[in-house]
C-alpha cells in the first residue's frame, strides 16, 4: 500500500501507465469485453467496476491535450447519442478529472480497432454492456 494513491492502482497498472508514453492509449473495459483477444499487454481488475477503476485511473494519469478528442467511450450499437446510465457515469467521472475535455462516442468497429492499437487493456468486472473507454496519455508540464 501507497499513501495517496487509490488502492486499485495495482502494481502492474501503475508500471503500465508509468511505461506509457505521450499519445500512448489505454482501454478500461467491462467483463464481457474480449480483451485478451484484443490487447497486447492486459492488466484484470475482476471484480471491481469500470467507473472506480476509471477514477484511480484519471486520479494519475494526464490527458492528451494536443488533439481535440483523448477520451472515448464506446456506443450502443449505431447510435453515438443513445447514452446508457454506465455512459453517464464515466462522463460524469472524466468531467472531474478533466472538465475541459469532451467524451467522444466511437461506434463498434472504430471502437475495437483503437483498443487493439491501444498500449494496454485493463478489464474490470463490470457487468453492464458497452461499459468500456479509452483514455490518451497527455505530458506532465515542467
Amino acid at each position: 500500500m501507497l499513501k495517496g494513491l487509490n488502492p486499485l492502482l495495482s502494481p502492474d497498472l501503475l508500471a503500465t501507465l508509468r511505461a506509457m508514453g505521450h499519445g500512448d492509449e489505454i482501454a478500461i473495459v467491462d467483463g464481457n469485453y474480449p480483451a485478451l483477444e484484443h490487447g497486447r499487454r492486459l492488466i484484470r481488475l475482476d471484480g471491481h467496476g469500470l467507473v472506480p477503476v476509471l477514477d484511480a485511473i484519471l486520479s494519475v494519469l494526464p490527458i492528451d491535450d494536443f488533439v481535440a478528442d483523448a477520451i472515448f467511450r464506446s456506443t450502443v450499437g449505431h447510435d453515438p447519442n443513445q447514452v446508457d446510465p454506465v455512459h453517464a457515469e464515466i462522463v460524469a467521472c472524466c468531467n472531474r478529472h478533466e472538465p475541459l475535455r469532451a467524451v467522444t462516442p466511437l461506434e463498434g468497429k472504430a471502437f475495437y480497432d483503437r483498443v487493439r492499437a491501444a498500449h494496454a487493456i485493463v478489464q474490470t468486472g463490470e457487468p453492464r454492456l458497452y461499459a468500456n473507454v479509452i483514455l490518451r496519455k497527455g505530458v506532465i508540464y515542467p
